[in-house]
């Protein structure tokens, strides 16, 4: 059936209440925290409206140059960690009996009703050196007891565990879908298991893997709590910074053209999976 687009004003009805949430709620701020990121800074944390482009132009700053560099890094790292470990286990999972796909599922939803603070804090206990793992691999003579946090290492380890949850949610209905004759035929003219997987599975869902690893992007570039919680001041992440200039340093201007930054950053990578999934269809 051909779906007949709207002839009459009646007929965008039930659009309205949306469009104006999508108004409300982010074309306004969005539009206000732009405006504001072009006002001038004065002493004493206060700002006045301008037009100035200063606030931008801090963005070519060596401090700001590398936690910006840092920030990509670690949601690029996060990302692609993510989908190297999701995609296989998400495929085992749909290879699975019903019942142990169904305990899966229940469990990645379970991580998903923790919040960052709880996630954070477990991780921070759990990596100490006083009630940490690393006095069990102490015992087993693996290496010396001492904390492994703050590092990157326990930023990038809990950032993984907090997003995996998301990505493999978002791969699993791909791989259910995926015919399972592909397998059995490449079995069937010799491809091992490691290479039918290879060379079947994970070119058959490239778009999907691109979208995915474009929504842990987004998901880990405005990370704010575990970078701070498990990092050290070289690992905060441009979220961290926004919140710092905003809250402790008092620049709101400069907050806000970073914020601006960030938000047209993670637009353009949506845009970016859009366009992977209309290609899909197209294809």
């Amino acid at each position: 059936m051909r779906r007949e687009p709207p002839q009459r004003f009646p007929d965008y009805g039930p659009l309205m209440f949306p469009a104006a949430m999508l108004v409300v709620f982010f074309v306004i701020p969005f539009a206000t925290m732009i405006a504001v990121s072009f006002f001038e800074r004065q002493q004493g944390g206060f700002y006045e409206p301008a037009f100035v482009f200063d606030n931008y132009g801090r963005f070519l700053s060596l401090f700001f140059g590398k936690v910006l560099a840092f920030s990509l890094f670690l949601a690029m790292a996060v990302a692609a960690a993510c989908v190297t470990i999701g995609v296989p286990f998400t495929y085992l999972l749909s290879r699975s009996s019903r019942g142990t796909q169904i305990r899966w599922l229940v469990v990645l939803l379970s991580i998903l009703s923790l919040s960052e603070v709880m996630i954070g804090f477990a991780w921070s206990t759990l990596l100490s050196r006083t009630a940490g793992i690393t006095n069990l691999f102490a015992m087993l003579g693996l290496m010396d007891a001492q904390a492994l946090t703050p590092s990157f290492g326990a930023v990038m380890t809990a950032m993984t565990y907090q997003a995996l949850p998301y990505t493999v949610l978002v791969l699993y209905p791909a791989l259910v879908r995926l015919d399972p004759t592909l397998t059995e035929a490449a079995r069937t003219l010799g491809a091992s298991p490691v290479r039918a997987f290879f060379t079947v599975i994970v070119p058959a869902l490239r778009n999907t893997i691109l979208a995915t690893l474009i929504m842990v992007f987004i998901f880990a570039l405005g990370s704010y709590l575990l970078p701070q919680l498990l990092g050290r001041p070289q690992h905060w992440t441009l979220s961290v910074l926004i919140t710092d200039q905003a809250i402790y340093q008092s620049n709101m201007p400069f907050a806000a053209a970073m914020a601006v930054f960030l938000v047209l950053v993670s637009l353009s990578l949506v845009g970016l999976a859009v366009y992977a999934g209309r290609q899909k269809e197209a294809a």
